[in-house]
Formats: C-alpha cells, sequence, structure tokens
C-alpha cells in the first residue's frame, strides 16, 4: 500500500492497493476508485454497529478490495487536513467522533467510553469516542490544521470543547466546568473545558466543524415568527 494526500486545504486521500491489499472505512466516505477495486459493506456485528450509532456516525463499514494494483479516493468533509497516524501494539489512538476517515492493515475499531454521561455529554467531548488499536494506519479527518503536543505524566493541556480531534491511548480526558459566575456569563468561552492528562501525545484541530457552524449561524436570515 502506498498513499499520498493532495490537495491542500481540501484534502483529498490517494491510496494505491495492491492485489489482495484492503482499506476500511464507513459506509458513503469513497470519493473515487479504480474498477480494478471492489466492495463489501458490513455491520461488524450489533454492538459495534450501535456502537458506531452512537457516535453519530455510520452503522456500517466498507472495505475496499483491490482485485488488481489500482488506486481509490477519499476526500475530506470539510475544509482541513487529513493525518496518517501509525497505530502499533500497545500504542492505540483515542479520537474524537467524525475524524476518522479510513484505516489500513490489522485495525480493531471500538467505542470508547472516556467519563460518564452528565459533563461529558453536555461538554461536547469526552462521552463517547473512537479507539483504534492493531497495527496498520489510520487516517483522520482533521477540521482546519492539525496541531500536535507531547504531554508529560502529572501535566495537563486545557483545551477548548470540539478542538481535540485525537489523543494517545495513554492519555486521560475530562471535560470540566468552568469555574466562577463571571467566567461563565462574560468570559466568552461557554461552560466547559476539555483537559487533557499525560503522559501522550494529543492532536488539536483549529477549526472545528461544530464552532464554524455556530459562527457561521449568526449570519444567517432567520424568521420572525
Amino acid at each position: 500500500m502506498r498513499y499520498r494526500i493532495d490537495g491542500d486545504n481540501l484534502p483529498v486521500l490517494k491510496v494505491l492497493l495492491e492485489q489482495g491489499e484492503a482499506i476500511e472505512c464507513e459506509a458513503g466516505a469513497m470519493a473515487w476508485m479504480d474498477d480494478e477495486i471492489h466492495m463489501q459493506t458490513k455491520a461488524g456485528g450489533l454492538g459495534k454497529m450501535l456502537g458506531r450509532m452512537l457516535t453519530s456516525e455510520n452503522a456500517f463499514m466498507n472495505t475496499y478490495v483491490a482485485n488488481k494494483t489500482g488506486e481509490i479516493a477519499f476526500s475530506s468533509k470539510f475544509p482541513g487536513s487529513i493525518k496518517a497516524v501509525e497505530i502499533t501494539p500497545g500504542n492505540g489512538l483515542i479520537v474524537q467522533k467524525g475524524s476518522f476517515l479510513a484505516s489500513f492493515g490489522n485495525i480493531t475499531n471500538e467505542v470508547y467510553i472516556q467519563q460518564k454521561l452528565g459533563r461529558g455529554f453536555f461538554g461536547g467531548e469526552g462521552f463517547l469516542m473512537r479507539k483504534f488499536t492493531g497495527n496498520g494506519i489510520v487516517f483522520l479527518e482533521i477540521d482546519g490544521s492539525a496541531h500536535e503536543y507531547e504531554i508529560p505524566a502529572g501535566d495537563c493541556k486545557i483545551v477548548d470543547t470540539g478542538y481535540v480531534a485525537a489523543m494517545t491511548e495513554t492519555c486521560r480526558m475530562e471535560v470540566k466546568t468552568i469555574s466562577g459566575v463571571s467566567n461563565v456569563l462574560f468570559g466568552g468561552e461557554g461552560l466547559f473545558n476539555t483537559v487533557v492528562y499525560g503522559p501522550g501525545k494529543i492532536t488539536l484541530q483549529s477549526m472545528p466543524i461544530a464552532s464554524t457552524a455556530m459562527q457561521l449561524y449568526q449570519y444567517m436570515p432567520h424568521s420572525s415568527n
């Protein structure tokens, strides 16, 4: 398997598969492909299917297998970037819902519950995520540009809601309420912050689609009724 990422801020992942090789993605993620490649759709069992539905993602997964050498392409759904992350045994990756694009190799994909429903649910992060383990490559969709940080043990990074795209499985994440009435009312940062504890690496995204949608909503015409 060989791949390249083209398109600058409107990226496309182009993967060249050799005969017998396969790549997995969510149903509907493929943009175009050569006719040497054929598709297999699967749910992966009721538990996995329901888990993907809970993370607001497609219940079905597609596997594309090359009968002969051929290319398949996956385009990003939002302006930003595509990042390839190598997964090895003991070095899994926890990914925010909506960030998964495709995976190659022996990769296990499962729902990851970071914390109790409460603040994680209302904070927009930390309730249901996805965890990738095994041996291979996971391709992520990043809203905007990607920024990586290494967090040492005993340290943490405070992040606004929606900006965490992924973190290594050694990290721990909490959604905390912003303290102080004046901070909540006049700080302009919402009710919650995401705190990621090390040791491990995090990938942050500069333009979360949810935040961008809220900004655009202010300029849209609304009914007066």
